[in-house]
């Protein structure tokens, strides 16, 4: 610690001393003090110097890049003018967010001329020069990356260090939200203008935290508070700044989650956001579902871009409506009629885990669908074609568009199809429509749904082939698909295979295509069962034409009759008591099921713990290997920069001093040693230092030679001046001496002339002090006399308060103890009435339990009385 810690009684005293040493070259000093002085007890009060010392701090911490120190003084600070003057830390914070931004964009400058500056050369024939030779071969760097390197990325750190430490300490606080989402929008803007990827996702994961401490965290002072209008319209607008940097990023899989985090805050917030900004909300979601090939929800989200735009934007004309209708149903149309499939079957899990994705789509779509039911029974390409069909959109899309929907929906062409197709698909622009500026997507390009379209055309060829052919060959089916290879209509064939869409065999053998039925949807086989008992009971009339005949001519008599009443009530009896059993067994399966299912969830468990502690080992173990690795080759580069740096100090050395080149010599191919470049360093600066004590001892001797002379010769000039110089001294003397004493003798007899003068006024003076003192003792006394009468009137006033603060205390004590009673009779009171509701319910459930041993009772009777009826029956028959 520096010996002036502590010791500033005034912060202005520190700032001045800062100056000081900033001014002398010492401003790791000058920071040092700033901080003591800033971290403080002792100045905890804000004042309006503590904000120039502040500006001052960052300043010093910019220039020396002490991110860490920064954002230490900028916590301090925040404590210190939290209460009283807030504005304060945000000039302070937007003064050190503009200088880091400025010394980047410098460094970028500085690096941008240095990496043109390359260009000036002396020799123009000269490929390389000796220094880029000796970089190339201890570096892969170019110059340009090497200038990056040295120049923009320590500043480029630098500036992602601030961001992230101005959000930390702004976060949560309900003061500085607009400051707060303007640093927010200001890393975005970084992260887009310089592709800072890694960053970008670092700064979402950010902001993710600290909305879910401000979730978790409740009763934090200085909180937001979120049912302000403006506190949701910050947050709102900050996720929607930060969806727009994903996509232009083309960060899908960070766009989706900011998606997510978008629909999670307006259920936090129970506001829905503005149009315009639902608007650029759905405009983002086409562009993700389309990324990530979930055709069916990105043509969900352009139909609700589509209705929200046509409902709340007035502005929009007639062709940005065509154009955005005509996108909805290509995008509809381009939905494929069959479900992607990895495998053959899927698992139970693997299907839940689909449901669950298909609900979370749905629900960031806006649709609130039931978890029982399956999400493509309710949101389905059939279901959308028929809503937009129902809407009326048709007539409001391009010609084109209109043309591909009937080919696709209503017509069959089974052999001209493609051909049809292909020519709409040549009259389809190829450059994207561009849309007026009151739309909130700028153009739509309709030639990214050919690749769709040119599949789906395929599959609609082949279901309508297969309607009408059983074979077709293989040269016939390439004819028919002239814009693409064989090869992706056999990778088409096979995926619609797979979804269900057609049924066909390719037999490359043959050389042919066969369409197969699917005959396990057959009635035939849905109704196999009725057909069988059919067929049965007409075999058993032809085996037994008399039994089946008399039976169908034997009049029912009476007798039967009267037997089938007495045995209903028995049977029904019976089977009543076969109910209570099979009841019964059927719990104790499930039960058992139950616990096999739960020993065996168990175990799976178990088995699933002990691979996740396997792998979580495995990886533990890959980690530290990568940062063994990591370390290794960080010393390695390292000892390579010490080295480089030795050289260049070297080099500037020796060009310095006037020599002509470098006298450590390197062969080619040779790695740099730093142990080998010290010692050659060390040898150079030891034989250096001997040639400097050689020339400064010869110096030495002629300077003595010199000296020793020059003494010789100036011996008799020296007491000549002398002898001069004395005689002018005392004459000197003399004549001073006699003019001061003149002086003095004047001044003398002037005082004496001026104290006769005054004599005389003596009498007067003294009659004039007399009376002052008395007239100040008159009013000394008339003061105390007024003050003891104020003195007394203030005693009588503060008796009178005390009576008056007694007699209240005494109210309102009998009022409290007044209040206790009521309690307690209350309360005693209430214990009654609860002691009674307890006995009227202790009656009530031994009534009940009463009723239940009767009806328990009863119902053994009854099925011991059917027990016995079935043993009379049995032992009668």
């Amino acid at each position: 610690m520096p010996p002036y810690a502590g010791t500033f009684a005034k912060p202005e005293n520190a700032l001045k001393r800062a100056e000081e040493l900033i001014h002398v070259g010492q401003p790791n000093a000058a920071l040092q003090a700033l901080h003591d002085v800033i971290t403080s007890k002792r100045h905890r009060t804000w004042q309006k110097v503590l904000e120039t010392i502040m500006f001052k701090y960052v300043e010093l911490c910019i220039q020396l890049k002490k991110g860490r120190l920064a954002k230490d003084g900028l916590i301090q600070y925040r404590i210190v003018c939290q209460q009283v003057n807030v504005n304060s830390l945000e000039e302070v914070i937007k003064h050190f967010l503009k200088l880091a931004t400025d010394k980047a964009e410098a460094a970028q400058a500085a690096a941008a001329a240095s990496a043109s500056s390359t260009l000036e050369v002396d020799d123009l024939e000269a490929e390389n020069t000796p220094e880029s030779l000796m970089l190339k071969s201890v570096s892969a760097e170019s110059d340009k990356d090497r200038a990056d390197r040295e120049l923009v990325t320590p500043w480029f750190k630098f500036l992602w260090e601030t961001y992230r430490t101005i959000l930390e300490i702004l976060r949560n606080n309900n003061k500085l939200e607009a400051l707060y989402a303007m640093t927010a929008n200001r890393a975005f803007a970084f992260c887009v203008t310089y592709k800072r990827t890694t960053e970008f996702r670092r700064l979402c994961e950010i902001l993710r935290n600290h909305l879910s401490n401000l979730q978790k965290y409740r009763d934090q002072r200085d909180r937001p508070d979120m049912t302000l209008p403006e506190t949701q319209q910050y947050y709102l607008e900050t996720r929607f700044e930060q969806l727009k940097a994903a996509a232009d990023l083309e960060l899908w899989q960070e766009a989706f989650r900011t998606i997510e985090d978008i629909h999670g805050l307006t259920i936090i917030l129970k506001k829905a956001p503005n149009p315009r900004m639902m608007a650029s909300y759905f405009a983002k979601l086409t562009k993700v579902f389309w990324v990530s090939e979930n055709y069916l929800y990105h043509a969900y989200a352009w139909y609700k871009l589509f209705n929200l735009s046509k409902t709340y934007n007035r502005n929009l004309t007639p062709a940005d409506l065509k154009a955005m209708a005509s996108a909805v149903l290509l995008s509809a149309v381009a939905i494929p009629p069959y479900e992607s499939r990895t495998s053959a079957s899927a698992s139970n899990q693997e299907m839940e885990n689909a449901k669950d994705r298909d609900v979370r789509m749905a629900t960031l779509l806006g649709y609130t669908l039931d978890p029982k039911r399956d999400p493509r029974e309710v949101l389905s390409r059939k279901a959308l074609i028929s809503e937009l069909v129902s809407k009326g959109i048709l007539t409001l899309v391009s010609t084109e568009a209109r043309q591909l929907y009937a080919l696709f929906e209503k017509e069959f062409h089974p052999l001209d199809l493609c051909k049809h197709a292909e020519k709409v698909f040549s009259t389809l622009s190829a450059e994207a429509v561009e849309l007026s500026p009151a739309s909130p997507i700028p153009a739509i390009g309709f030639d990214q749904f050919l690749p769709r379209m040119r599949s789906l055309t395929v599959v609609r060829m082949l279901q309508q082939s297969a309607a009408v052919y059983q074979t077709m060959k293989l040269e016939t089916l390439q004819r028919m698909v002239p814009f693409l290879e064989f090869s992706q209509v056999e990778r088409i064939l096979v995926d619609a295979t797979k979804g269900g869409a057609v049924s066909v065999r390719l037999d490359h053998q043959k050389q042919c295509v066969v369409f197969e039925g699917d005959q396990l949807e057959s009635d035939t086989v849905k109704n196999h069962l009725i057909i069988m008992a059919q067929k049965l009971r007409t075999g058993i009339k032809m085996m037994y034409p008399d039994d089946a005949q008399a039976a169908a001519q034997q009049p029912s008599g009476g007798s039967n009759t009267a037997d089938l009443l007495s045995k209903i009530e028995v049977e029904h009896k019976l089977a009543l008591a076969r109910k209570v059993i099979i009841e019964r067994r059927k719990e104790e399966s499930e039960r058992v099921l139950q616990e096999h299912e739960k020993e065996q969830e168990e175990a799976r468990v178990a088995l699933q713990r002990k691979h996740e502690a396997a792998e979580a080992k495995r990886l533990e173990e890959e980690r530290h290997t990568r940062e063994q690795t990591r370390i290794r080759q960080e010393m390695e580069e390292k000892e390579k920069q010490e080295a480089l740096a030795l050289l260049a100090e070297a080099e500037k050395r020796n060009v310095g001093k006037g020599k002509k080149g470098f006298k450590i010599k390197l062969e080619e191919g040779q790695k740099l040693d730093k142990r080998s470049l010290m010692q050659d360093a060390i040898k150079e600066q030891i034989k250096e230092r001997q040639d400097m004590e050689r020339k400064l001892v010869r110096l030495a001797k002629s300077m003595d030679h010199l000296e020793r002379a020059k003494r010789e010769e100036e011996v008799p000039l020296i007491e000549a001046a002398y002898k001069v110089k004395m005689t002018e001294d005392e004459q000197y003397h003399k004549e001073m001496q006699e003019q001061n004493a003149e002086k003095h003798r004047q001044v003398w007899e002037v005082n004496v002339q001026e104290k006769k003068r005054l004599a005389k006024m003596n009498t007067e003076k003294d009659t004039f002090a007399s009376a002052i003192v008395v007239r100040r003792s008159d009013e000394f006394d008339a003061l105390r006399v007024e003050r003891e009468d104020r003195l007394a009137e203030l005693r009588a006033l503060r008796r009178a308060e005390r009576e008056v603060a007694r007699r209240r205390a005494y109210v309102r004590r009998l009022q409290q103890i007044e209040e206790e009673a009521r309690a307690a009779s209350e309360a005693a009171e209430r214990t009654r009435q609860e002691d009674e509701e307890r006995a009227r319910r202790a009656a009530e459930a031994e009534a009940e339990d009463r009723r239940r041993a009767a009806e328990q009772k009863e119902r053994e009777a009854l099925e011991q009385g059917r027990f016995q009826a079935r043993r009379g029956g049995d032992g009668d028959g």
